[in-house]
């Protein structure tokens, strides 16, 4: 109870100084597993229809940050691309500062050679920010034998929904040895504050990795040991950060180390660990965040699911070789 109090206590703070503080998007540790939130050229890259779903504990005490996300995208040939919908939901603060995106996505494919594509991406999103003002405690509520029982006197908002269209762009270039994107989310910087004004900055993402397989296919639908380094560099107003890791694919189980590094010091270490049975059409992944900064592990680190479905392909969809990153 004390730490939801505190964590209400700093959203209320945070409010407070917005002139100086600005918003961030929240964050998975695992990038690829939600391939639309990380950069919208993903959409379609797959060829088949595919359901995404994530959920992300931070400081899993009392599930005061949460974040929930699903996605589906598909690729059309008669657009030359593919489609995408992505619905994200994050709670702070015990549920007193709460975003809801709702996004539309269109990623245009271009196979230049036989060995090598490129990806335009293009995403519109719904976006509502909302204040839960009356589940705040303040000190002047305390009453000293039955607690929070007093009216405050602290004066609210003039509003407590901020709601705005968002555009966001991405690409990517691949081939079967490696890949590069980048992606520039919130073009528009909308107004999201409750008290002065305060936008949302844009969002930098660059991210890249390369495939290198450690085993031979002899034979066509046989598995395949593959390791993938990756890095994630993102840049949103003034923070930075920093990710870098080696995933691998041994047989149905995946799983992988990363370091997320901040501004100035190690974030965490990310522990990843999945199965993704070849003959299902399902991959089940988790992952944890051993928190390494100065905040210590002490709040629990983070916790992380994902779980992706991929429905049968159309007959018709052109053969092309989908791009391959961490699955998790």
């Amino acid at each position: 109870m004390l730490l939801r109090i505190k964590a209400r206590l700093l959203i209320l703070s945070m409010l407070g100084a917005f002139q100086m503080l600005q918003a961030q998007d929240p964050h998975f540790s695992q990038y690829y597993a939600n391939p639309l939130y990380l950069n919208p050229a993903f959409a379609g890259v797959a060829r088949c229809p595919k359901v995404h779903l994530n959920y992300r504990s931070q400081y899993p005490i009392g599930n005061i940050y949460q974040t929930f996300s699903a996605s589906y995208d598909q690729y059309f040939d008669n657009i030359k691309g593919g489609l995408g919908f992505l619905i994200l939901r994050d709670e702070a603060g015990d549920g007193v500062l709460n975003t809801t995106e709702i996004g539309a996505l269109y990623s245009y494919h271009l196979q230049v050679s036989r060995k090598f594509s490129i990806l335009a991406g293009f995403q519109a999103n719904f976006r509502q920010r909302a204040l839960e003002w009356g589940n705040f405690r303040f000190p002047d509520m305390i009453d000293p034998f039955f607690g929070f029982v007093r009216p405050t006197e602290e004066v609210g908002p003039d509003r407590v929904q901020n709601n705005h269209v968002d555009l966001s762009i991405g690409f990517i270039g691949y081939s079967e040895a490696f890949y590069i994107g980048v992606a520039g989310h919130h073009l528009t910087q909308p107004d999201e504050s409750f008290f002065v004004e305060s936008k949302l900055p844009f969002k930098l993402t660059i991210h890249s990795g390369a495939n290198i397989p450690i085993t031979r296919r002899r034979l066509y639908g046989e598995y395949q040991s593959v390791l993938i380094p990756n890095i994630v560099i993102q840049n949103q107003g003034t923070f930075w950060s920093f990710f870098g890791g080696l995933s691998f694919n041994y047989s149905a189980i995946t799983g992988g180390l990363g370091l997320r590094h901040g501004n100035t010091n190690p974030d965490a270490l990310v522990i990843l660990l999945g199965i993704a049975p070849q003959e299902m059409p399902w991959r089940l992944g988790y992952s944890y965040d051993y928190t390494v900064s100065r905040l210590t592990n002490a709040l629990g680190g983070a916790h992380e699911i994902s779980l992706m479905y991929q429905f049968a392909c159309p007959k018709k969809t052109k053969k092309i070789e989908p791009l391959r990153c961490p699955k998790f």
